[in-house]
């Protein structure tokens, strides 16, 4: 039977990557107040949703980990409208 956890190793990266991903999706949503450019304004709302869906990947994946530390549900809001 073959064994689908992750590697003390692998999950310390993983929650590295999910970290960096995280505080990525943040900061894009954050600056989308401060961006009067609407083409800049536009990535910046699509790498917010790819970031997303990468983030609910990564986190399905984290589950296999043999540790975890817990991954906050809260969502950035911006400073500005």
């Amino acid at each position: 039977m073959k064994d689908n956890s992750l590697a003390p190793h692998e999950s310390l990266d993983l929650h590295e990557v999910l970290n960096f991903k995280t505080l990525c999706a943040a900061k894009s949503k954050l600056m989308q107040g401060i961006v009067f450019d609407q083409e800049l304004k536009m990535l910046m709302q699509k790498d917010v949703e790819q970031s997303t869906v990468a983030i609910h990947e990564l986190k399905a994946i984290y589950q296999r980990a043999p540790f975890q530390a817990p991954v906050p549900e809260s969502k950035p809001t911006p400073i500005l409208n």
